[in-house]
């Protein structure tokens, strides 16, 4: 569901480039040769040490996205409107979980352990999307989430999809077809609840109020302040900027809301036919940083339910990784 273009706690240019002056030269050429062709670099083939690390970064805050954006709507599996959409959901949060198993298995190849990408999230040095920390008060922030933020994801994940590295590529080619069902569910919510009662269309258009921001946010900070280096896009670490994947978005799904007769809310926001672009107000990027450092509405309350699977757990896989030694199940 959710990748991020954006790597966040990134090297400054000056320790990039000094990173740069341990690799090989040579080694370094035919590497760049190589992407420029289109081919694809796998685990076994040299790398510049900055690529490996900003690649383990890139899948890694990928992957913690996956498994902590599947808990807010995980707690909503048992209040879905309906039969039907109580399977749908449980079949996404599925999804969600086993993109996040795929991703950690691509990180993997790069040289970090699972447990160390764990520890490092549970500890607060890796991060995640910052979407995740905000609470899903009703159906219809599990429809905006479905829907809007999904659709974010899939702009990030198709461009990245097209990036350098084989098993990041390939992982996100299967993530990108179960994604595409999980924006039609996403998509029929809306719908259902946009052409329903005075309540339901009251019910959206508050969680779009208070969601839009956070969607504004998670392409990451505009391209005029943002950290990422050059040398990143040319190694197709980072395959769009930030604000070209931001105006994709916006192209492709405030139509759509305009359709319906829904509002967002900023006044500046519309498209210049000039240009092509869209023109909108800046969010308040001080929120953003301050979410990802870890002061959101609902930063502790994710990590600790991430606490709590990892300490609850260990015992399942301590009995997978010693499947001959006797041990008595855990008292509940």
């Amino acid at each position: 569901m959710y990748g991020g273009g954006y790597i966040f706690d990134e090297p400054n240019g000056k320790q990039l480039r000094e990173e740069q002056q341990h690799d090989d030269p040579e080694k370094l050429a035919v590497f760049e040769e190589r992407i420029a062709r289109g081919e694809k670099i796998e685990p076994g083939d040299w790398m510049p040490t900055e690529y490996r690390r900003q690649l383990i970064r890139l899948i890694e805050q990928h992957a913690h996205s996956e498994i902590i954006g599947a808990l807010p709507e995980g707690t909503w599996i048992t209040r879905a409107p309906g039969f039907k959409r109580k399977l749908a959901l449980i079949a996404k949060v599925q999804d969600e979980i086993g993109h996040g198993q795929l991703l950690y298995n691509a990180a993997e190849t790069l040289g970090k352990s699972r447990e160390a990408m764990i520890n490092d999230l549970l500890s607060g040095k890796s991060k995640y999307s910052n979407v995740f920390n905000y609470p899903a008060e009703s159906w219809a922030d599990v429809t905006v989430i479905g829907f809007l933020i999904d659709a974010a994801a899939i702009v990030n994940q198709v461009a990245n999809a097209k990036g350098s590295y084989g098993p990041y590529c390939r992982a996100l080619e299967r993530i990108c077809y179960e994604e595409s069902f999980h924006l039609k569910q996403g998509h029929d919510a809306l719908i259902t609840l946009a052409t329903g009662t005075p309540a339901q269309r009251e019910m959206l258009q508050d969680a779009l109020n208070r969601w839009w921001q956070p969607i504004m946010h998670f392409f990451g900070p505009p391209d005029k302040s943002s950290q990422h280096s050059e040398k990143l896009m040319q190694w197709k670490v980072k395959m769009a900027s930030n604000d070209d994947m931001r105006n994709q978005f916006l192209d492709a799904y405030v139509p759509k809301l305009w359709e319906l007769g829904l509002t967002l809310p900023d006044p500046n926001l519309k498209k210049n036919a000039a240009t092509g672009r869209w023109e909108y107000t800046d969010p308040d990027w001080n929120e953003f940083f301050k979410v990802i450092g870890g002061d959101g509405p609902c930063n502790k309350e994710r990590l600790n339910v991430r606490k709590w699977a990892e300490e609850h757990g260990r015992w399942v896989r301590k009995a997978l990784m010693n499947p001959k030694e006797e041990r008595a199940l855990p008292v509940a």
